[in-house]
């Protein structure tokens, strides 16, 4: 298996230094470093990580608009915002603009690398320390419960599994795990799957990403 490719966008070079170093003792690929997010969408265009490491808080072009703008031109390059505050309204910004990993400043380096590898994987994942901060104020505080099928079925989902995947794991239909879907984000207030499973993290159904698990949404 190839290594991931990862590009860097924070202003602070001796940051940037220092995730370039546990990334590739990690194992990983830092193919370039930029400090603003204009650059790092020129980066992006001609380098095409894998994965962009990208700071929120950019000087010009910030990293949500760099974010948005960089995956219209290269929707196969995955997106990871780092920031320094877990500002659920922020974080849902950068959602909406194509960021598929979120992780907080001041997480571990085996969180760092867990969730790049998954959002290289073509999953959503998130540290633990930002995850209530996703959601809508309706799903945290709700009381909805799911049913042990719904759990399972997002359990199952959360950890990369496609509709079909699950009718044939369940030995159940298509159709039947698309209503199982349809449900759960009616429960959840949730409008998609990253949601969904962003509320199961909340709710406690759904693990944490963790150094050594995978997750998807």
């Amino acid at each position: 298996m190839s290594t991931i490719k990862v590009l860097l966008a924070d202003d602070h070079p001796v940051l940037r230094e220092g995730l370039r170093r546990c990334l590739e003792g990690a194992g990983l690929t830092v193919v370039g470093d930029v400090g603003d997010g204009a650059a790092a969408v020129r980066a992006a265009d001609e380098l095409v990580p894998d994965v962009v490491l990208m700071d929120i808080s950019l000087p010009g072009m910030d990293g949500i608009e760099a974010t948005r703008r960089l995956r219209a031109c290269r929707p196969e390059v995955a997106v990871v915002m780092l920031t320094m505050y877990a500002d659920g309204t922020t974080l849902r910004e950068a959602e909406r603009a194509g960021a598929g990993g979120y992780l907080a400043k001041d997480c571990t380096t085996d969180e760092i690398v867990a969730v790049i590898r998954a959002v290289a994987a073509g999953e959503t994942a998130l540290s633990a320390g930002v995850a209530g901060s996703l959601l809508p104020a309706a799903v945290q505080n709700s009381e909805a419960v799911l049913s042990p099928r719904e759990v399972e079925v997002l359990q199952m989902v959360a950890h990369g599994a496609s509709t079909p995947d699950v009718a044939r794991k369940l030995f159940i239909s298509v159709k039947t795990v698309k209503n199982h879907l349809s449900s759960i984000y009616e429960k959840l207030d949730a409008r998609d799957r990253t949601q969904a499973v962003l509320a199961g993290l909340q709710m406690g159904i759904v693990r944490p990403l963790g150094p050594k698990v995978h997750h998807s949404a």
